[in-house]
């Protein structure tokens, strides 16, 4: 069985919300406290708030974009974070 694919929302150390997407949630938000994520090196430190699976990979890059749109960031703020 493979796995799930996620999208997560990360509160930056600036007030800012990053979502992104990926197979192993884990590693990448390891990736992201690291500070090896270009977009979010200078945004230190970042927490999980949120993750919402999906079983394929379009499902989730779809969702993720939704979340990035105007409509998808109110939506984000007033129902997932």
């Amino acid at each position: 069985m493979e796995l799930p694919y996620g999208v997560y929302i990360l509160l930056c150390g600036n007030g800012q919300f990053y979502s992104g997407f990926s197979r192993n949630i884990a590693k990448r938000i390891t990736a992201h406290s690291n500070g090896t994520v270009r977009l979010t090196k200078d945004k230190l430190p970042v927490k999980l708030v949120h993750v919402s699976l999906f079983e394929t990979a379009q499902k989730a890059y779809d969702f993720e974009r939704y979340l990035k749109s105007g409509s998808g960031r109110a939506f984000m703020k007033n129902h997932l974070v």
